[in-house]
């Protein structure tokens, strides 16, 4: 996965401050430990192990197991996969949480995840329509193994970025830098495209989705009914992940065979 900078921020955080976010850098650990100690490769874990332990791989996740469009954030594809990550969740998390509020945070959390891992379903799709009318078979058009918390945090780096560009609110506890959250959300999403092997679909959607929640829960601030558009934009959220799964699960049924055969030839050679 790409590389995370911090943004600025000028007051000192307090770990009581952001407890969610600690319990969930100790819930990836922790697991990440769970999964070496049963014999995975730490340093690059292979595709087996990958599947085993919840990954996304669309035909699996489509025409099988969708709750792993969930388990997949909780993945990662080796130590310095799972280091980057954490510490942008602990850079971005340790901040949103204490300007969201804990409900809010972790509802934006999930939802951007979510939304990162449906995003690049969508992209498999069409990747798999491009295959099929090209003629040709083409590797980089087969669905690949995806995992991380990635699209999750690239949620929160939106949210802050948004929220920078913005105007301050009167009670806002943080003073964020917007050239530094834009110049890094830009570099991230930039290298995306450059780097193979980057999932920029989950970036995108997790952005999008961070981005979104950010702006309805600044209405909701500014009109002084925050309890009331929390509760409407997280609904809203999970709504539009919804929608975009059935949305998915419809542009799927004239490619259902091809993913069919495609999920029991991998099935066949990983001896699942």
């Amino acid at each position: 996965m790409s590389e995370y900078s911090p943004p600025v921020e000028h007051r000192k955080l307090e770990m009581h401050l952001w407890w969610i976010t600690a319990i969930l850098i100790g819930i990836n650990v922790g697991l990440f430990g769970w999964q070496a100690m049963h014999g995975m490769d730490v340093s690059q874990p292979s595709t087996r192990d990958a599947i085993l332990w919840g990954a996304d791989y669309a035909p699996l996740t489509y025409l099988a197991e969708p709750m792993r469009l969930f388990s997949s954030m909780f993945f990662h594809f080796g130590l310095i996969h799972l280091m980057l990550n954490m510490w942008a969740l602990y850079i971005f998390g340790s901040v949103a949480e204490q300007l969201f509020g804990r409900m809010y945070f972790i509802g934006l959390y999930v939802c951007a995840g979510l939304m990162g891992s449906l995003l690049s379903g969508y992209m498999n799709i069409q990747d798999s329509y491009n295959l099929i009318e090209g003629g040709v078979a083409n590797p980089d058009l087969l669905p690949a193994v995806s995992a991380g918390a990635s699209g999750a945090v690239m949620g929160l780096g939106a949210s802050l970025t948004v929220l920078a560009l913005l105007p301050m609110l009167p009670q806002q506890r943080f003073i964020l830098d917007k050239k530094t959250l834009v110049m890094v959300m830009g570099l991230n999403l930039a290298l995306g495209f450059m780097i193979s092997g980057i999932n920029n679909a989950a970036h995108i959607g997790g952005m999008l989705m961070g981005a979104f929640l950010t702006l309805l829960w600044y209405i909701g601030q500014k009109m002084q009914r925050s309890h009331l558009f929390n509760l409407i934009a997280l609904i809203v959220g999970f709504g539009l992940c919804v929608l975009l799964y059935q949305h998915n699960l419809a542009l799927l049924e004239p490619i259902r065979p091809l993913w069919q055969e495609i999920l029991e030839m991998m099935q066949q050679q990983l001896k699942l």
